[in-house]
């Protein structure tokens, strides 16, 4: 089965790190899965790196694709409480391309497609990361590009509490029933939106 080994963010390091991010080398570590920080043009999440996949492609869709290790060893504490990785977003002008083109690398079938309105959702499973593909009429370029990520933690109110209002916006009802989601604060400079969970 295809993994998610790492991601790569160009994004400033001291904000994941106020956050309660353990960062070392440059690298973090939540779950199985390696957030390394890189210089780059602009911000956000800037290419991923796969385990187990049983095709070299290097560009999926406009994703950029490297292949490697998943990571070993004891993972780093956190004070966000972090369970688990929820979903890794790509947006996307075409949902059928670029799904098509993540099972062809991957292996991975498209789960399902969700109908919002005019935005249309399709997920796959890499290991422990669902990819969520996004297509939007605001996105109109040729290839996909990935934009953010969700992650689980044991208690979001808590979270919510400890970092305050300046950080993190109030948790709010998720689409999926009975769970919580909050979204960090553009304005906090993490470079990638990312937006906390219940379980």
């Amino acid at each position: 089965m295809t993994t998610v080994a790492e991601l790569q963010i160009a994004a400033p390091v001291a904000p994941w790190q106020q956050l309660g991010l353990t960062v070392a080398d440059g690298t973090s570590r939540v779950g199985g899965i390696t957030l390394r920080f890189v210089d780059g043009p602009g911000q956000g999440v800037t290419g991923w790196t796969l385990a187990d996949a049983p095709t070299d492609a290097t560009d999926i869709d406009g994703l950029a694709t490297g292949h490697g290790e998943p990571p070993t060893g004891e993972r780093p504490q956190d004070s966000l409480g972090i369970r688990s990785w929820d979903h890794l977003v790509v947006m996307t002008s075409s949902l059928e391309r670029t799904c098509a083109a993540i099972e062809a690398a991957t292996a991975a079938p498209l789960k399902r497609i969700r109908e919002a309105g005019a935005i249309r959702q399709g997920f796959h499973r890499l290991g422990e990361l669902i990819i969520e593909v996004v297509e939007s009429p605001q996105v109109t370029g040729p290839t996909a590009a990935f934009w953010g990520f969700v992650w689980n933690v044991h208690d979001l109110h808590d979270v919510c509490d400890r970092l305050g209002p300046d950080v993190i916006g109030l948790p709010k009802p998720a689409v999926q029933p009975g769970r919580f989601i909050a979204t960090v604060r553009a304005g906090f400079g993490l470079g990638v939106p990312l937006a906390l969970m219940t379980p």
